[in-house]
């Protein structure tokens, strides 16, 4: 055989058996490309702002003193639970009381001024009496008697006064609560001659806590005093907290140019997992729906192209081939009041919901039909409909199949920051799991 046209032969085969190894073990038939829809579901949906803030007891005492001293005696340290009443220290008394004892001896001297002054007085008012002394003698009297008294109720004034600095001495909690801070030690010296000195902070009741929200400016509008909360907590990063707004400072912080609110949110803490200072991530839930018919959010974002029209029958305005998929647009049927399942107007469990329009595409069979629409709360995952669905409408969210594999709309919905914190939904299907008491 000609050398030449067996090797031709040879590497002819070899390409034959190259081709028929690709065909049978990498060659994968493409896929025909189908619609992918849903139908409506029926659960929770909420509009809700992020921020962060601290943890802190409702209310807060500082105990101070009056009187300068050295601490001799504590009775209470860091985290101790105490009652009002309850002797918290003691300072040194050795001074208060011997400036005590010093004005009892000077009362009981100018109260023996006080007799003797007295009984002057009425010999010589005796004597006046009988002209025996002058008008000057007299006055004389009577005034060292007045001044007497008057020494006496001075000195009794400094009594009570020392009398007063010396239960100053003794420490006393003006409230029930738990001691958060012990700012002196035994033998220190605390000086009020200028300031009070803080000698211990107490907190009310750690089983109720403040949550002390930063709300930047932008989010601000929506929140309101009632508006339910949740939050996290790095010390139990899996434990769901929940709480209510209370109220908005109207006062603004202003750091890095950046404005915030401090908006304030109860936070019941009957098992005293919440300690204060912690960082909280908070979720502020601003708008609430219950039961609200939901599609998923993709589906306002999916627009079937040209290259759908061999295996469905579109009815409505269709993108170019190889077009971005974007938000409804375009014309749609008008809903009839048989296809409106609800209305902002006959919900009670939300409420200045705007009304929106939007588009979407219903699968019915092998036929997309557009369809104009009116939305709700919008959370990225899910869409509230307010009118223009039924129950029963295929809702489509994509396509799949194809050279490219699955194609549509799933990537033009953003999922959640894994930074900020998940939120507590309530209510059933469609929108999520169980509320967080």
């Amino acid at each position: 055989m000609n050398p030449t046209l067996k090797k031709a032969l040879i590497i002819t085969g070899v390409l034959v058996a190259v081709l028929l190894i690709w065909l049978i073990f990498f060659h994968k038939k493409t896929e025909p490309v189908k619609v992918v829809a849903e139908k409506p579901t029926t659960g929770y949906i909420a509009q809700s702002v992020t921020a962060t803030g601290k943890i802190e007891p409702v209310d807060t005492v500082t105990v101070g003193t009056q009187i300068s001293g050295i601490i001799a005696a504590l009775y209470v340290d860091f985290n101790s639970k105490v009652k009002k009443g309850e002797l918290l220290a003691q300072l040194d008394k050795s001074l208060l009381q011997a400036t005590l004892d010093q004005f009892k001896g000077n009362l009981e001297n100018a109260q023996a001024q006080l007799v003797f002054a007295k009984n002057n007085f009425n010999r010589q008012d005796l004597l006046f009496k009988t002209d025996a002394i002058s008008k000057a003698d007299y006055d004389s009297a009577l005034n060292t008697l007045n001044a007497a008294k008057g020494s006496v109720a001075s000195i009794q004034a400094q009594i009570r006064s020392a009398e007063k600095n010396l239960s100053y001495a003794n420490i006393y909690s003006p409230i029930d609560g738990v001691v958060l801070n012990r700012n002196v030690s035994l033998g220190q010296t605390v000086a009020a001659s200028f300031s009070t000195p803080t000698l211990f902070i107490i907190a009310k009741d750690i089983t109720k806590m403040e949550v002390e929200a930063n709300v930047d400016e932008a989010d601000i509008g929506d929140v309101k005093a009632g508006n339910r909360a949740s939050f996290t907590v790095d010390a139990f990063i899996t434990d769901q907290f929940g709480g209510t707004v209370k109220d908005i400072r109207l006062h603004p912080s202003v750091s890095a140019n950046v404005v915030t609110y401090t908006t304030i949110i109860n936070a019941p803490n009957d098992d005293e997992k919440l300690k204060p200072g912690m960082t909280a991530n908070i979720v502020i839930y601003t708008k609430e729906v219950n039961n609200a018919m939901l599609i998923p959010a993709k589906a306002l974002a999916f627009t079937p192209d040209s290259s759908l029209m061999k295996d469905y029958q579109i009815v409505g305005k269709v993108a170019h081939k190889g077009g971005k998929h974007k938000g409804g647009g375009g014309a749609g049927g008008g809903s009839t009041a048989n296809q409106i399942s609800h209305s902002a107007k006959s919900r009670n469990d939300s409420s200045g919901i705007t009304k929106q329009h939007a588009t979407v595409w219903l699968l019915q069979g092998t036929k997309l039909v557009q369809k104009r629409i009116e939305i709700g709360l919008n959370d990225n995952t899910h869409v509230e409909v307010l009118g223009g669905l039924t129950a029963e409408d295929m809702v489509a969210t994509g396509v799949s199949g194809g050279a490219g594999g699955t194609v549509g709309a799933a990537s033009s919905s953003p999922g959640g920051s894994p930074f900020l914190p998940k939120r507590a939904p309530r209510g059933g299907g469609g929108g999520g799991g169980g509320r967080t008491p």
